[in-house]
């Protein structure tokens, strides 16, 4: 499977955002793609408001990905929000491509840092994987990455792959632990482990107008794991559009060595 992992810096506007995705998909299947995987809060940053652009998936920005996706006859997987309970929005990846169409709900808040994700957004209850030429994908964002038995859920379901789509937070040793889950994360699953973040405004000389200064607006670093934890691919802070070939036929031989699913107890 070749794959692309899209690293942008979205802003504020909806459609210069859904530009973004448009242009980096163009080059994701120019450069031979079956899947492009874009970063959470795709469709508008962090530190801006989000209920009042939150849309149904079949709203006119999913609906713009969606003619995207099958113009180019490619796989997108972008961040998105979606309508949640008591005013609040779900922090949503749709995920659409030739004969695939659907999505996760984020199911782990970021309350955390100094950051309370559950004040906007309600939480997602179940895990999702997908299913692109035979290979089995599933899905994680941003803070379930700390949060292991997702990925093993997600492997027990079939996933070969695991996707994180992020807009992960700035901050002493931020990185490092960012580094350390998605490796860990893809040793624990016996998966391979696609981790698409934000880049870094600052990379570019941004700073978002009105942003809150606690608000996760992305650092980069986005990779792509082995199943036994090494870096395929790692890039920098700046945007980025990163290709790379992976061989889901490989989980089994792992799968076989290194047994930790079915060797797990649970308490």
């Amino acid at each position: 499977m070749r794959l692309a992992v899209a690293q942008i810096i979205t802003g504020a506007d909806l459609a210069a955002n859904l530009e973004l995705i448009r242009e980096y998909a163009m080059r994701a299947k120019a450069a031979g793609a079956d899947l492009v995987v874009f970063p959470e809060a795709a469709m508008r940053a962090f530190g801006n408001s989000l209920a009042d652009i939150a849309e149904p998936l079949d709203g006119p920005w999913a609906t713009a990905v969606r003619s995207i996706a099958r113009e180019l006859d490619i796989t997108v997987v972008a961040g998105m929000f979606t309508p949640g309970d008591g005013g609040r929005v779900r922090n949503t990846l749709l995920v659409t491509g030739p004969g695939i169409e659907t999505s996760y709900d984020k199911i782990h808040l970021f309350d955390a840092f100094g950051f309370a994700e559950s004040d906007s957004v309600d939480a997602g209850t179940s895990p999702v994987t997908f299913n692109l030429n035979g290979t089995v994908i599933g899905l994680a964002t941003c803070y379930d990455v700390r949060f292991p038995a997702l990925f093993t859920a997600n492997a027990r379901a079939g996933a070969q792959v695991n996707i994180v789509c992020a807009s992960w937070g700035a901050g002493e040793g931020k990185a490092e632990q960012w580094d350390l889950l998605v490796r860990a994360r893809a040793v624990d699953s016996t998966a391979f482990v696609v981790a698409c973040g934000q880049g870094d405004p600052a990379s570019i000389g941004l700073r978002s107008a009105g942003a809150v200064d606690s608000a996760p607006t992305g650092i980069g670093h986005s990779a792509v794991v082995s199943p036994l934890g090494s870096p395929l691919v790692v890039l920098g802070a700046e945007p980025e559009l990163a290709v790379v070939d992976i061989d889901p036929a490989v989980i089994t031989d792992v799968r076989g060595k290194l047994p930790v699913l079915a060797n797990a107890r649970t308490f």
